[in-house]
């Protein structure tokens, strides 16, 4: 057997098991019911993003380990945790920081919410490049402050940005910018010039960058992610990044994410308002999160990076056949972005379509902000047989199109 084809089989056995998450208390399977009416009986779930695969052996070798122990008391002495952040960010992307730079949070939501928290008051706004990741809204909105939508431009059937028509909306409220880089849900590997003008939007208005890159280890071949300190070193004054396993190894359910600060000064309020809320790691997090962060944990993530790209050309390939209807092309993530306004429908009927007779669960695009209207958003980390079959249940539920 030839090396190509032994590394075949070996993605065909570890990414194309069909593993049955019901009754699991899976949030993406088991409340896919009572949020978009559609059973997991016999309905596929591609809304919410986590994958339908298991995470490299090694994670699941360091819980066993945590099992076969038997005692789970405090976790401290967190060293090996650090170096493993601090060794993935330098041998993945290049970028070497200091291990009192990390702050551990659980998850990214959390983490975004004590960023505004710490530097914005009630009344305050954040700035969002929209449509986005709803959770950042929610989160703003729920802490008393504002959100100020700057609308992403699509140009070439791609996300760009508009900085003249941003520095018009800015009404002096403004205290901080949440970036999204990788973009979700449009899936854009953000340049070094697109950056670099990120930096210096933020630094004219004089605000707080905080740069959520969770997806940043899934990007697409040919795609080069570029962490935003590398980009636009002369702001890590004013600069907060965000990362965690969770995307990369399918890891949401151990709630623990990076924030981390490469400005001494700019840790202190942060470091206060987290001792301040009694923010604590999870134990398994931790551990899962240590165990990932490792030369076989690298090498899962490649061989996923192929998996997904090969889910994302079959699904193309399937809903840019149905006519009206466009996948937006895919940098990062494993998440399509999908345009349903070429075939003149409303949300709800195309929704309908999706949901009621292909029998889909999917994110609803307004609800990541302005531009998102017309668009749906579905998960591809899973089972490519799965991908193929929600591809022939799209174009079942347009022929009318056809």
């Amino acid at each position: 057997m030839s090396r190509e084809t032994a590394k075949e089989t070996e993605l065909t056995s570890r990414f194309d098991e069909e593993i049955d998450r019901v009754g699991t208390h899976c949030a993406k399977w088991d409340m896919m019911e009572p949020i978009y009416g559609v059973s997991p009986e016999d309905g596929l779930a591609m809304w919410v993003a986590d994958m339908d695969f298991r995470p490299p052996d090694a994670v699941q070798r360091a819980l066993e380990a945590m099992v076969a122990h038997g005692v789970y008391g405090y976790f401290g002495k967190d060293g090996p945790y650090r170096e493993a952040i601090c060794w993935w960010m330098c041998e993945r992307h290049g970028w070497e920081f200091p291990q009192e730079a990390i702050f551990t949070v659980n998850g990214l939501v959390n983490g975004t919410a004590m960023c505004v928290d710490t530097w914005t008051d009630p009344g305050d706004a954040v700035v969002l490049f929209t449509p986005v990741y709803h959770a950042f809204a929610r989160v703003i909105r729920a802490a008393g402050r504002e959100v100020t939508e700057c609308p992403l431009v699509q140009k070439g059937g791609r996300y760009e940005m508009d900085f003249a028509a941003y520095d018009a909306l800015m009404t002096g409220r403004e205290k901080m910018v949440v970036l999204c880089s990788p973009h979700n849900p449009g899936g854009r590997v953000w340049s070094r010039e697109e950056l670099r003008e990120v930096a210096e939007f933020a630094r004219r208005h004089d605000l707080i960058l905080v740069s959520d890159e969770v997806h940043h280890d899934l990007v697409m071949p040919g795609q080069s992610h570029v962490p935003m300190p590398l980009a636009a070193p002369e702001v890590l004054d004013r600069t907060v990044m965000l990362t965690a396993t969770s995307k990369t190894f399918n890891l949401a359910g151990g709630h623990v994410g990076n924030v981390i600060i490469p400005d001494a000064d700019l840790r202190k309020p942060f470091a206060k308002r987290l001792g301040a809320m009694g923010v604590s790691p999870n134990a398994f997090g931790v551990v899962m999160a240590t165990a990932a962060y490792s030369p076989e944990g690298a090498a899962w993530v490649d061989e996923l990076a192929a998996y997904l790209e090969g889910n994302r050309r079959l699904f193309d390939e399937m809903v840019n056949a149905i006519p009206g209807v466009r996948s937006m092309p895919l940098e990062a993530t494993y998440l399509a972005w999908v345009d349903f306004s070429g075939t003149g429908m409303a949300a709800e009927e195309f929704t309908r379509r999706v949901e009621g007779d292909a029998r889909i669960a999917v994110n609803h695009g307004q609800t990541f902000g302005t531009g998102g209207e017309s668009f749906l958003r579905f998960n591809l980390a899973t089972p490519r047989a799965r991908v193929e079959e929600a591809g022939t249940r799209l174009q079942r539920a347009f022929a009318d199109l056809q």
